[in-house]
């Protein structure tokens, strides 16, 4: 509980950084990435789940405060038959540096068959994170919310005044699947585009959905519409994976979506990222999912279930995608000088799957995310 000389700041848009907006629920401010019109023409259940988790979105203020407590909700995500993945991390920064994690103990809980795709849920109120002994005086905080869990906001409790902090800092804006959500990373920071952002010095708006990278018009939309000084869209996993559509359509998908970009950012500079490197999915098409070997003993790992002699017939696989990509990505700068295109297996390929394998066979790991950071860090946005 908070203590008797505690201020309660009721949380508003000026304190939440990266997300879209906030709505506002009977439990709090749910923490949205996509508009509500974006959602409603998704109708999708998958990207309602990964827009409501709040990858790169973080509550930002001035403080004298040395005890600052968190009241919110939050909802984990599960499947059944699968050990429970670790909970969502809280990264509390301090004029720029990680000083802390924090989780909520207890949270509403989605189990999800995935044979069935049954979802049962075990309610929870919201709790609340604490961080005491903070040095004096005032300092810039940062409180990056889980990746992987839905987050809603209820109030912050301090012993000092909290103040709204304006970020001039150029934004960025990516777009990509579960590999730029976050899957696998341990904490929000340590998400490769978080890392890019904070060596960058960049104002990080993730839009990185797990699952959910596929070339939708709403998505398009959502980005022509954004504030950004620096775009990149990374594509191709999702699209394999789901097995959503053939050679005919991608191309045409592919000028669609980057001439929406262009209508609301005609010259800002855009990134086009392809896959890095899933050996399972590099020449056998989608669709994939869950190993059943790895499921009987209790792991979550991931499969290819198309067949290779479909590519003939206009199946996608990541190496063709690569190849449309840079044709496409070419094509188009002759006319766009600010267009640029970056081969994902840059930023992790061949060389790389031996020392840092995918764990579940799609998904890089911490260390990964590390790599692929520091990579996309030194080469994006050419000059």
């Amino acid at each position: 509980m908070p203590t008797h000389d505690s201020l309660t700041t009721t949380i508003t848009d000026q304190l939440v950084h990266g997300a879209h907006s906030l709505e506002s629920t009977d439990n709090g401010l749910t923490v949205h990435r996509l508009p509500a019109w974006a959602r409603r023409q998704a109708a999708d259940p998958q990207i309602d789940m990964a827009e409501s988790q709040p990858s790169g979105v973080r509550l930002v203020f001035t403080t004298a405060a040395t005890s600052i407590e968190l009241e919110a909700g939050a909802v984990r995500f599960g499947f059944r038959g699968v050990p429970a993945r670790p909970h969502g991390i809280f990264d509390f920064v301090i004029d720029g540096d990680v000083t802390a994690q924090a989780s909520l103990k207890n949270a509403t809980v989605v189990t999800i068959d995935m044979q069935t795709g049954e979802r049962s849920v075990e309610a929870s109120p919201p709790d609340r994170i604490r961080f005491t002994s903070l040095p004096a005086g005032d300092k810039c905080v940062e409180l990056w919310l889980p990746h992987n869990e839905a987050i809603t906001l209820v109030a912050l409790h301090t012993n000092a005044p909290v103040h709204p902090v304006a970020d001039d800092r150029p934004v960025w804006l990516h777009h990509g699947s579960s590999i730029s959500h976050g899957s696998n990373a341990t904490r929000p920071t340590q998400i490769w585009p978080a890392l890019v952002a904070r060596s960058r010095d960049l104002n990080l708006v993730n839009l990185g959905f797990g699952g959910s990278a596929l070339l939708d018009p709403f998505m398009a939309r959502t980005i022509r519409d954004a504030s950004a000084d620096l775009i990149s869209v990374k594509m191709g996993i999702n699209l394999v994976n789901s097995d959503l559509m053939r050679l005919r359509a991608f191309g045409p998908a592919v000028h669609g979506f980057l001439d929406t970009i262009r209508d609301g950012h005609p010259e800002t500079p855009l990134l086009v990222i392809s896959p890095i490197l899933c050996p399972i999915q590099e020449h056998t098409p989608g669709p994939g999912g869950f190993d059943p070997d790895a499921l009987a003993h209790g792991e979550l790992k991931f499969t290819a279930l198309g067949d290779p002699a479909d590519v003939a017939a206009g199946k996608l696989t990541l190496t063709v995608i690569r190849e449309q990509l840079a044709r496409i990505v070419a094509e188009r700068a002759a006319d766009d000088p600010h267009l640029h295109y970056l081969d994902g297996l840059e930023l992790y390929g061949p060389g790389d799957a031996d020392e840092h394998p995918l764990p579940d066979n799609l998904h890089p790991d911490a260390a990964t995310h590390r790599l692929i950071g520091e990579r996309f860090a030194a080469v994006a946005w050419p000059s």
